[in-house]
């Protein structure tokens, strides 16, 4: 088949344009924004990249035309689709109809930790010779990939509750054909599409309602958004958390110098000590998640641990991008304030002694917005120093509803919290180049580029 992708260039369409094309289809797309690192990645696979939206790279007519959840009625190339009566359809439908069909799905969701225990379960499975078919929202450094077309029974999938596309606003994971549910937590997010957490939790309900009665959803007790829906589950359902009334618990947690090792009881006898290469409280709970799901799969504990050793993390999370005079430098995705609590929060216990700097981008709609106001105070409470840049696109929210900055930082001084505002990423640079001092710990959160200015502080401090 000939299939067209109208906004290429996004992580998961770039990753599904790759899939489809090793099963040998001819794969070719467009988009606006074209730029590393998915331009390079696509241009790797041989796949054609039109620059623009333009009715003519339509012509001649492909097969099926793959159209991006950010794209909406009045993109010239959407218009002309629809008047020509060309074939198309969305991600989540492209992905059930070519890859999840005929295959065991493991949907991993929630608001925290969806690309991390993705990217776990994926390893493990992989490591352990079950070659399976993944799409997950970030690289694993352990496949230097987002996605792959495997030849094992199992696919897993990172499951987002955002909506599907202009002509479908039901969530993504609505289409994943969920044999096991991961549910990490909910929380509010995504405020471009939902007004309240009750329209995300109903959503999460009906996503346990598609899971069969053969199925397993695995689900963070201490969450009560979480433990609030399993009532309504169809299927069998293992709990995990901290919580005593968890069947699958975490005990002792130990913070080590390459990672963190970390008790799991199971119906309150111990499972396993597990070590694991990553820091946090929230990454044991992943990993607690990744095990259950492969206890399910029937590996055993040592094949489980075998994974967790050999797992590599994934690029921006908590990702040391060099360390220079002493001075360690990461970049990291959080950018809602759980988020960003526990990535400061485990950055605390991984580094006691050091100062730490939590430098923050305000970039999505939720993070715009003055709803969270009090959360991301409370949020940078473990950091020695805060930086924030300026919000990205203020003029995509309300102006009523847009995070009052000022006060956010008078509030902070009042909270004793050494915090400053800058209107421009590259001041930052200048300000960090400056005041760092070696033992110092820089921390880049952003969901998004941010400037690359962790690239142009490592050229600064060289």
């Amino acid at each position: 088949m000939r299939i067209y992708f109208i906004a290429i260039c996004g992580t998961a369409m770039a990753s599904l344009a790759s899939m489809l094309k090793s099963q040998g289809h001819e794969v070719y797309g467009s988009d606006e924004n074209i730029y590393p690192p998915m331009s390079d990645f696509l241009q790797a696979q041989n796949i054609t990249i039109l620059e623009g939206f333009h009715e003519s790279h339509l012509e001649p007519h492909p097969d099926l035309v793959v159209i991006g959840n950010a794209m909406s009625r009045g993109n010239p190339e959407v218009e002309y689709v629809l008047e020509q009566k060309i074939p198309y359809r969305s991600l989540p439908v492209v992905l059930k109809e070519f890859f999840i069909q005929g295959k065991t799905s493991l949907v991993i969701t929630g608001t925290h930790g969806k690309t991390t225990t993705s990217s776990l379960v994926a390893w493990m499975l992989a490591s352990n010779n079950f070659h399976p078919s993944f799409l997950i929202g970030g690289i694993p450094e352990n496949f230097g990939e987002g996605s792959r077309v495997g030849t094992g029974k199992y696919i897993v999938l990172e499951g987002d509750e955002y909506d599907t596309a202009f002509f479908d606003k039901g969530p993504k994971f609505f289409h994943y054909l969920p044999d096991l549910v991961v549910i990490n937590n909910i929380e509010f997010d995504h405020a471009d599409i939902y007004h309240n957490i009750d329209e995300i939790k109903l959503n999460f309900r009906r996503l346990i309602n598609l899971i069969p009665r053969n199925g397993l959803l695995v689900a963070n007790i201490d969450d009560p958004n979480v433990a609030e829906l399993l009532k309504y589950a169809h299927c069998p359902v293992a709990t995990f958390g901290l919580s005593p009334e968890a069947e699958w618990r975490i005990g002792t947690m130990q913070t080590l110098e390459t990672g963190m090792k970390f008790e799991i009881f199971h119906q309150n006898k111990l499972y396993e000590n597990f070590e694991l290469p990553l820091f946090g409280r929230h990454n044991a709970r992943n990993a607690t998640a990744t095990a259950i799901t492969g206890t399910w799969l029937g590996l055993s504990k040592i094949q489980i641990q075998t994974a967790f050793s050999g797992f590599k993390g994934v690029r921006k999370r908590l990702q040391l991008k060099a360390k220079i005079n002493d001075i360690l430098i990461f970049d990291d995705f959080a950018h809602h304030p759980t988020e960003v609590r526990e990535t400061v929060n485990g950055m605390r216990q991984r580094f006691p002694s050091r100062r730490i700097w939590a430098v923050f981008e305000p970039r999505t709609s939720t993070a715009k917005r003055n709803l969270f106001f009090e959360s991301y105070l409370n949020a940078f409470s473990a950091a020695d120093e805060v930086l924030w840049g300026p919000i990205h696109r203020p003029d995509k929210v309300k102006a009523e509803d847009l995070l009052k900055i000022n006060e956010l930082f008078e509030e902070f001084k009042v909270r004793s919290i050494s915090a400053h505002y800058f209107d421009h990423n590259l001041k930052i640079v200048d300000f960090l180049k400056m005041n760092l001092k070696p033992g110092d710990v820089v921390l880049f959160m952003s969901n998004g580029a941010f400037d690359r200015i962790h690239e142009k502080l490592i050229k600064a401090l060289e």
